[in-house]
């Protein structure tokens, strides 16, 4: 990731060409992870029959941004929890709620897929990142703690009641 910015706000490292490319194969390989990477689809089709995209369609759009889960320990284990992060690479793509939507449909699929159980969910964000936080609170995350030493914040689903839409969720290679 060439962008310090970017770098502060997810909390990144620079990483060489090489490390790029093992991590990488990391997230293709691991069970321990999921990513869905963000499209930029345009918000306001031309024609009403720019609602359905098709396989080739979608292919040509630009990447945006990406929304991972990280999922530490086992489901029995009583520390197991699953680590929630955005990233909207793009800045032209930001706050016009891509992230949100994004996320919203991670957190639903993982619920309603994978059968993670909400209060699983974690987001551990830097403190001056207040954008992030705000998103994250609007998808029914609270902060739970501070972590200073991070300068970070964690946050967590405490109203079991929250729900996020599983929209429809398409494979294309």
């Amino acid at each position: 990731m060439q962008s310090a910015e970017l770098r502060e706000l997810t909390a990144s490292e620079e990483l060489t060409l090489e490390e790029e490319y093992a991590m990488q194969r990391s997230w293709q390989e691991d069970e321990d992870k999921l990513t869905f990477i963000v499209l930029a689809r345009p918000l306001e089709p031309s024609s009403p029959a720019g609602l359905e995209l098709t396989g080739d369609d979608i292919r040509a759009l630009p990447m945006i941004g990406d929304v991972n889960l990280f999922f530490k320990n086992q489901r029995e284990d009583p520390e197991f929890e699953v680590e929630c992060e955005v990233m909207i690479a793009e800045p032209a793509y930001r706050g016009q709620r891509r992230g949100h939507a994004a996320l919203a449909l991670l957190l639903g699929y993982a619920c309603d897929k994978l059968g993670v159980p909400k209060e699983s969910f974690v987001a551990r964000i830097g403190t001056t990142n207040t954008h992030s936080v705000a998103l994250f609170v609007s998808l029914g995350f609270d902060i739970v703690r501070t972590v200073a030493v991070f300068d970070q914040v964690e946050m967590r689903v405490v109203d079991a009641g929250v729900t996020w839409s599983t929209g429809q969720v398409r494979e294309y290679f």
